[in-house]
């Protein structure tokens, strides 16, 4: 009587390369994660007056603002610049995450021309 589900005999050759592969890849996307978490991306707007630190997990960890970008008068450019920094910050951050996800996905291609379905 043959075994319900599965292949008689176990996997054929190509079914376990497969699924090697795609552990090998889920290991290397796992390494680039925490690599990734640990870098930071630092921006600057204003001509330098503002500068902001966000971490691969999209933290800000640090603000610098430069005692000129200071204007009591003038709060909202200040605020135009933190929010123009931070979001150049957090955009080097996503940038280096595609990045590692695409080097990732671009390794499904040597899997036989892709997923089978």
């Amino acid at each position: 009587m043959a075994k319900r589900g599965g292949f008689p005999g176990g996997m054929p050759g190509n079914m376990s390369n497969l699924m090697k592969q795609a552990q090998r890849m889920q290991r290397q996307m796992e390494e680039g994660q925490k690599e990734l978490e640990t870098k930071e991306f630092t921006a600057k707007a204003g001509g330098g007056a503002v500068e902001v630190v966000v971490t691969g997990k999209k933290e800000i960890v640090k603000v610098t603002l430069s005692e000129e970008a200071v204007d009591p008068d003038d709060i909202e450019t200040l605020q135009d610049m933190i929010i123009a920094a931070a979001n150049e910050a957090l955009r080097q951050a996503e940038e280096a995450n595609n990045e590692i996800m695409g080097k990732m996905a671009g390794g499904f291609g040597g899997l036989g021309g892709g997923l089978p379905f």
